[in-house]
This record gives structure tokens, C-alpha cells and sequence, in this order.
């Protein structure tokens, strides 16, 4: 079995002229769970919004056997779900379960099969009863879970999560690192925390001004790079 993620000599400039990755090439094995570390601006999540197709540039990204095109794009993301850092963009709908249940209703299933795999998938992330509440008056990591729910209802193989731990205090961290460590999708995460890298990867690919400068595990990419470890 090949890997769910393969990139090639991936290159992408932004329309000012600014060369965001220079030639990037990653794998990334079904399973495996892998931090995306760097500076602001290295050019982590530029490269992370090539995998759904949200951005397009030059070189070769393959998602479970298939490439990155406009024809493909449907069954890619599919296979990719994407928690951006920001929650709240992705939280809209009056109530948790209609957010949830939003991505299955847009690919036609029918109201009762998406209640019922919004349930489920709120279940998964421990916000089993919060269906009806408005999502604007959930707390930072609520909000996080469901943005997951979301995500995970329409059960895809890959997640990708930028700055996951961002507003969320020494539990909400450690017990979305022990959600994520159980879920069976392979997972990149972009990340400054390294503690929360440490706990839920096994491999770090650390970029730095558009390339991966070095990749191996967490804990001895992060003492190269001189990324400490804060005691939680």
C-alpha cells in the first residue's frame, strides 16, 4: 500500500511575487500521525492547502493514489478534512448538530443518515448532548471539537489541523491530543506546541523559508532546531 499523501517538487508563489515553497517534497503513511513545525511564514500552511486543492501550484501532490486536478477535486476532499485554526470559520449554522450534519447534507444524503452520523461523530469528540446549543456560545475548545465533528462525520482518511492547540488551556490540549491520538486517520498537524507534538506524533517535518530543512522524530527536530519543550 502506498502512502495517502505524496508530494513532489511542490513550488507556489503568491500573486505578489512572494516564493512561499521551493521545491517541497513529504509522504505521509495511512496511520501515521506527523507535526508540521517552523517559524511564521515557513510556509506550513501555504503547503497544507495544497492537499485539498485550495491552493495549486507546480510539481505533483497525490492523495491516495490520486493527483491534485480540478477533476479530481470532489473525491479529494473527500479524503482530506481540513480543521483550520480559526474554529469559527467553519462554525456558522444555528446549532452544533446542523453544523456538523452540514457537509453530509451537501453531498445529498438524506436528514435522518445525517443526524445520525453528526451524532456519532459528535460522540467521538466527547460532545455527546450539545446538538442543540448554538456553537457561538460554546467555550474555545468546544468550539474546536465540533469544527473536528464536522470533519470526522464526513469520514475521511486524512486530517489536517493548523495551530490546534491555539486558545485551548493545559487540559483542553491534553485531552485533544488523547482524541487525536485514537482517531485512525492519518493526521498532519501544524503546530508551535511542542508538547503536543510530542504527545501525538511520531514524525516532525520542520520547514523553513519554503523547504523542508529536516524531518525525523519529534523530539530530535525540535532539539536541532532548538524548539524547547515547556512543561505542561
Amino acid at each position: 500500500m502506498g502512502p495517502v499523501v505524496e508530494v513532489r517538487s511542490l513550488k507556489y508563489s503568491y500573486p505578489d511575487g512572494t516564493e512561499a515553497l521551493k521545491g517541497v517534497d513529504f509522504r505521509l503513511e495511512a496511520g501515521e500521525g506527523v507535526a508540521l513545525l517552523g517559524a511564521n511564514g515557513s510556509g506550513k500552511t501555504t503547503f497544507a492547502l495544497h492537499l485539498n486543492g485550495l491552493l495549486s501550484g507546480s510539481g505533483a501532490v497525490r492523495i491516495c493514489g490520486m493527483e491534485v486536478t480540478p477533476a479530481s477535486l470532489a473525491a479529494i476532499r473527500r479524503k482530506v478534512g481540513m480543521v483550520f485554526q480559526d474554529a469559527d470559520s467553519q462554525l456558522f449554522m444555528p446549532t452544533v448538530i446542523e453544523d456538523v450534519g452540514f457537509g453530509l447534507l451537501n453531498q445529498g444524503l438524506a436528514p435522518e443518515e445525517v443526524c445520525e452520523r453528526a451524532q456519532i461523530a459528535l460522540e467521538q469528540v466527547g460532545m455527546v448532548g450539545t446538538g442543540s446549543r448554538a456553537p457561538h456560545h460554546l467555550s474555545a475548545g468546544e468550539k474546536r471539537r465540533v469544527a473536528l465533528a464536522g470533519i470526522l462525520a464526513l469520514d475521511p482518511e486524512i486530517l489536517v489541523l493548523d495551530e490546534p492547540t491555539t486558545f485551548l488551556d493545559p487540559p483542553g490540549q491534553r485531552a485533544l491530543s488523547d482524541l487525536l491520538r485514537n482517531l485512525p486517520q492519518a493526521k498532519i498537524l501544524i503546530t508551535h506546541d511542542m508538547p503536543f507534538a510530542l504527545a501525538t506524533c511520531s514524525r516532525a517535518v520542520f520547514f523553513h523559508d519554503g523547504s523542508v530543512a529536516a524531518e525525523g522524530p519529534v523530539e530530535e527536530i525540535a532539539a536541532r532546531f532548538g524548539w524547547g519543550f515547556a512543561a505542561r
